[in-house]
């Protein structure tokens, strides 16, 4: 007889780091409180009070009013340097396209920017966009057709910033109301010449040489659960920056794929994957008895985890010694993250990139990415839909 699955403890009063609660304040400046509480699952006067409290930490100083034209001037600049950054953002994949990918693009973006400032990027004339229109409207019925189809394609194609292929944007647009067959979405991507983001090998990362004591393999690569909080899976990956590496440690849970627990810091140590521990258990409100897996690195068989894993009453598992598919889900994730996020980006310091690690793991990865491994919906609605 199936065991039923163990329903979802109810949640505790979650712990927020200093720097999530700064990253938080930073997504509610970029796209209003409102929305950035509905998409990290807050309450709006959480963020007011984190505001509040950093404002109150801040030092207000006078400026000389003779800069205040000066300021205006910039202010200006700055706004139309910050709508040539999203449309960067968002169109730098048709930069090397022919024009008519182009002006697909301005028109599928033309109620968000200006369409000067999108022809000056995409070093299209105005003039060039604007016949290209007139010949879509004056053309027959099926290409208006196809081209109503690619743009919707489109649309879903960028709102996922690039990382979704055919078989997730067919499930995307059937959730819009738009029922397009996988032939038909992977047509028109070939069409605009769209493709999500390539894959890329990435080496390991942790130091496995070391004469520290090694927990045993509890887990064996059973990666089946029937519900939360029995198997957790965690690993070390790098990042690169102008300023040096960033490293980021996470902890999934293996029923959800959900990453419940994560932590970066400049240095490898112990404290980084103790500090993502301890989110994902405060998180998950201090479960025990859970085999928390991950490889044979130092930072996992230094004496602080192995502490932290007593106290909290959990089962200490390791992949045997050279093994990746041991760990394969946590490798998975990582692989995603350069991809999809990482991989072709510059960035300069270790800040830019911790905040699109953020955005990635808290807005992307756990609310919206469909995770073939939980029936093609994220980690978030899989959960919901577990608890209801």
């Amino acid at each position: 007889m199936t065991k039923p699955a163990t329903p979802m403890k109810k949640q505790q009063r979650a712990h927020y780091t200093d720097a999530y609660r700064e990253e938080a304040l930073l997504l509610a400046e970029r796209v209003g409180v409102t929305t950035a509480a509905r998409d990290l699952g807050l309450q709006p006067s959480q963020i007011y009070q984190w505001r509040t409290k950093a404002q109150q930490r801040k030092t207000v100083t006078e400026r000389e009013q003779a800069l205040a034209d000066e300021n205006a001037r910039l202010k200006r600049q700055m706004a139309d340097m910050a709508e040539d950054l999203a449309i960067g953002k968002k169109g730098g994949g048709v930069l090397r396209k022919k024009p008519e990918v182009k002006y697909a693009f301005i028109q599928q973006h033309h109620k968000a920017y200006r369409i000067r400032r999108m022809c000056a990027f995409l070093c299209v004339a105005r003039s060039g966009y604007y016949a290209w229109r007139k010949r879509v409207d004056e053309a027959s019925p099926r290409r208006r057709q196809q081209a109503e189809t690619d743009q919707r394609v489109a649309e879903a194609f960028h709102h996922r910033k690039g990382r979704s292929g055919a078989p997730r944007l067919v499930l995307d647009l059937k959730e819009d109301g738009v029922s397009i067959c996988r032939n038909t979405v992977a047509a028109s991507l070939r069409r605009q010449g769209l493709r999500a983001k390539a894959a890329r090998k990435f080496k390991a990362t942790t130091h496995s040489k070391h004469s520290l004591p090694v927990a045993p393999n509890l887990l064996d690569q059973d990666f089946d659960t029937k519900g939360p909080n029995q198997k957790w899976v965690s690993d070390i990956s790098y990042l690169g920056t102008d300023q040096g590496w960033l490293y980021l440690a996470v902890v999934i849970d293996l029923f959800s794929r959900r990453i419940i627990g994560w932590a970066t810091s400049s240095r490898m140590k112990a404290d980084l994957v103790c500090e993502a521990l301890e989110m994902a258990l405060s998180w998950r409100g201090y479960p025990t008895k859970v085999i928390t897996h991950s490889d044979r690195g130092s930072q996992y068989c230094s004496s602080d985890y192995q502490r932290l894993i007593k106290r909290h009453k959990l089962l200490c598992s390791m992949s045997a010694k050279g093994n990746c598919y041991d760990n394969a889900c946590a490798e998975s994730f990582f692989h995603s993250l350069k991809v999809e996020a990482i991989h072709g980006e510059r960035f300069g310091t270790r800040d830019a990139i911790q905040r699109q690690v953020f955005e990635y793991i808290e807005l992307d990865y756990n609310r919206q990415r469909r995770h073939s491994a939980i029936g093609m919906i994220s980690p978030a609605a899989f959960e919901a839909r577990m608890i209801a």
